[in-house]
């Protein structure tokens, strides 16, 4: 939770105390308490749609760089050698 320390969360309270009011209060955490759990819920499932998408993204990739590293391989083996004979 970060670094509150105990008379941060005590002022905090106080300050929630004098605006919201002891009775809305229980309401308002709870209030608070279902927005924080449906961010991270959200914020996980961005995360987990990134990593799938780099997942897969990366074979494609890893596919590519292979397969020019073969073209370069094929042309260097079929390109034919310069033996005039002037050497």
């Amino acid at each position: 939770m970060g670094n509150i320390g105990t008379w941060e969360l005590i002022l905090i309270l106080l300050v929630a105390v004098i605006v919201i009011g002891p009775s809305k209060l229980p309401d308002a955490a709870r209030s608070l308490g279902k927005a924080v759990g449906e961010f991270r819920r959200a914020t996980a499932g961005v995360k987990k749609e990134f990593e799938e998408a780099i997942l897969l993204d990366a074979p494609a990739k890893t596919k590519s760089k292979s397969e020019s590293v073969k073209e370069e391989i094929v042309v260097e083996e079929s390109a034919p050698e310069n033996n005039s004979g002037n050497e």
